[in-house]
């Protein structure tokens, strides 16, 4: 049986030109008290669209997904916060969920199962699932953390699991994908040089190849035949991508004039 809803929670949404997918995410999250959205000045139809949703629309300058999840953090006015990007949805098993939670709290945070649809099919399996992240929380408990392009929620206090899935429509197509690993890589080797970090032969051979072990092997994507194959090969690609780029950065520096 649940309980009915008594501690108020505002969604969180940041977005740039998501024309094509922020309307079914705003429409799962309607039932929260609040909806506060930070847009990077899109160019499309996308702040149009969240102000038929709600009120609390900010625009930014893009800063990064750390900074700019921080920023939407600091916007919300409820205690609790549930928190999405524009191409995930809210399933209605985690909808029914988070209400329960809320109506008697358990813990200062709950993780939630991500289950991500591409080429096809839901991924229940071939590395992807069920790739829990801190998304529910209580405002004063948490502060975003973590590196771009993976930012997190860094949380003071209990934390427990849902069930529930956030449906996470991932990639348009295997050309997005791709360009997406290119854009993310780009982003983790700065943040990487930031630290002081290099690149070593391990990071370039053992690390890529664990993670097709992980998603091909450990995770059954090869239960998925050409698809889980694909997935655990792009997935490898992604982690050697980002260290020879780290590599290639510290060898343009050293060539440089000067270095």
């Amino acid at each position: 049986m649940s309980l009915e809803r008594t501690e108020r929670v505002s969604a969180t949404i940041i977005c740039f030109n998501e024309e094509a997918t922020i309307r079914e995410a705003l429409e799962s999250v309607k039932w929260c008290d609040e909806i506060v959205v930070v847009d990077s000045f899109s160019t499309d139809r996308t702040v149009e669209i969240c102000r038929e949703y709600t009120d609390r629309v900010f625009q930014r300058e893009w800063p990064g997904f750390v900074e700019q999840k921080a920023f939407a953090l600091s916007q919300v006015t409820t205690p609790w916060v549930l928190n999405l990007d524009a191409d995930e949805r809210v399933s209605p098993a985690l909808r029914s969920e988070a209400e329960t939670a809320l109506g008697d709290p358990q813990a200062d945070g709950y993780y939630v199962p991500r289950l991500v649809y591409y080429l096809g099919r839901w991924w229940w399996r071939g590395g992807w699932y069920p790739d829990y992240r801190l998304r529910l929380f209580r405002r004063d408990h948490a502060v975003w953390g973590g590196m771009d392009p993976h930012e997190k929620v860094v949380l003071r206090g209990r934390t427990l699991r849902l069930r529930g899935p956030l449906l996470h429509f991932t990639y348009r197509d295997t050309a997005a994908h791709i360009a997406t690993i290119n854009t993310f890589t780009g982003v983790a080797v700065r943040e990487l040089r930031l630290r002081g970090r290099k690149a070593s032969m391990r990071d370039l051979i053992v690390r890529p190849t664990w993670r097709f072990f992980r998603f091909y092997v450990l995770r059954r994507g090869f239960l998925e035949g050409i698809a889980g194959l694909f997935v655990a090969q792009t997935a490898a690609f992604y982690v050697f991508t980002k260290y020879a780029k780290l590599w290639e950065s510290h060898r343009n520096a050293r060539e440089e004039p000067g270095a």
